[in-house]
Order: C-alpha cells, then sequence, then structure tokens
C-alpha cells in the first residue's frame, strides 16, 4: 500500500463521534476519528514498512501518525528520525505513545529520553518520561542502567508537583513502570511515590484518572507480575 491508499482508508474508517472524544482527550486537528482496531487492521495490510511509516507520519494527521507508530521497523529508525517526530508529537497520543514506544525500540531509546525530559517543551518532555516507562518494561534488567534510573526516581519526587500536567502524568507512570518492571527498584519506586503523594492532572472533564503508583505497582506484586518485561509497548 502507498500512503494515498492508506490515506484513502483512514478517511473511510473516520467516525466523527470518535473524532469528538479524541479531541478532548488531547488529540490536535488534523484527524479523522478512527478507533484503534481499524488502524489494526490496516496494519496487517502494510506489515512493518518503515519508508510507509515515514510518510505517513509526515503527513501531520493523527490517525496516520498513530498508524506511523505501529508499523514502523524501529532499529531503523535513525536519531534523526526520532527528533523530527517528537518535535511534531503535538497530540497526546502521539507524544506519550507513538513516538516512545518506537524510540524504546530503537538503538537511541535511552539517550533521547534523557535528552527529551530536558526539554522546555511539555510534550517532548512527557515523551522522555513515557520512553523511560517503557525502557523499564521492555528491556532486561543487565541492558538498563539502573543507578540512573534510581536517580530518576529522585528527579521526579524533586519536581512532579512543579511539572506542566501531561509531564507530571508521565512521570507518575514512570514511577509505576520502574518499580513494576525493575525488582531493583520496586522499594525506592514505592518509597518515592509515598514522598511525592497523590498526583492530580487535568483531564478536560474526561473519565480518566491518575493512577496511584504505590496501589499500581502493589497490584502487580499480588499478582507475581513485579520484574515480568513486556514483549511489546505498541497496542
Amino acid at each position: 500500500m502507498n500512503v494515498q491508499e492508506v490515506m484513502s482508508q483512514l478517511e473511510a474508517f473516520g467516525s466523527e463521534s470518535i473524532k469528538k472524544i479524541l479531541l478532548k482527550h488531547g488529540i490536535k486537528e488534523p484527524l479523522f476519528g478512527v478507533k484503534v482496531e481499524h488502524l489494526k487492521t490496516i496494519q496487517k495490510k502494510t506489515k512493518t514498512d518503515y519508508p510507509l511509516a515515514k510518510e505517513l507520519y509526515a503527513t501531520g494527521n493523527a490517525d496516520a501518525m498513530y498508524l506511523a507508530g505501529l508499523i514502523t521497523d524501529d532499529k531503523q529508525m535513525t536519531k534523526a528520525d526520532l527528533q523530527t517526530w517528537v518535535q511534531q508529537a503535538v497530540s497526546n497520543n502521539i507524544s506519550e505513545y507513538t513516538v516512545p514506544w518506537v524510540a524504546a525500540g530503537s538503538n537511541y531509546g535511552f539517550e533521547l529520553a534523557l535528552e527529551w525530559i530536558d526539554s522546555p517543551e511539555p510534550h517532548i518532555a512527557a515523551a522522555g518520561w513515557a520512553t523511560l516507562s517503557n525502557l523499564a518494561a521492555l528491556k532486561p534488567d543487565d541492558e538498563l542502567d539502573i543507578p540512573a534510573l534510581k536517580q530518576l526516581l529522585q528527579r521526579a519526587a524533586q519536581n512532579i508537583q512543579s511539572a506542566s500536567d501531561r509531564v507530571r502524568y508521565t512521570m507518575n507512570g514512570f514511577l509505576i513502570s520502574a518499580g513494576g518492571y525493575v525488582a531493583a527498584l520496586t522499594s525506592d519506586a514505592i518509597a518515592t511515590a509515598k514522598q511525592i503523594g497523590t498526583v492530580t492532572v487535568e483531564k478536560n472533564g474526561t473519565a480518566c484518572k491518575v493512577p496511584s503508583a504505590v496501589e499500581y505497582i502493589a497490584k502487580m506484586e499480588d499478582k507475581g507480575q513485579i520484574g515480568k518485561k513486556k514483549k511489546t509497548v505498541k497496542c
């Protein structure tokens, strides 16, 4: 499939009701309002296609950008590709899911995450923290810089309450991921989350809630899931 054919299918799958929901959740125009299940229908046709993914992302259409993250070959993504993608990731689903998924699967995830969390642009900083979360969930512990992640827990504790909403949300996600997927950091993450206390985020009137890191990690512990890595973070 080429980019024109994919865009035509996306438009055909578009829904005004879904679009309204997505807009309320921080997804920006342009978009058609395509359900993820329909994006995956197209994904089955395109399969992994790095060049097509870059073309789709470059359209600026939020549905196409999300699909791009599903079909790209993460290992082929260059540092320049990822920098371009994060700069353009102004929709919450792209900055907090698509770009972090791909970055974590690339050869540059950790170094870019550390760079991105220093950005004054909230969508870039959020992408950085979400990338760190995905790395913790995906990478074997012996491939992670555990001392660096431990320091980042303290950085989150020091800055989370003063951070912007989306950065605060992804910092909280990092606490959960570090504590849940890296056994060596579980006690540190829980202690940090208790130190921080309740994390609140403006959700634009939606029913979404900010999960309690302490409670979330405890549930993973109860289920025997601490330290069990994910095969993929893409969904």
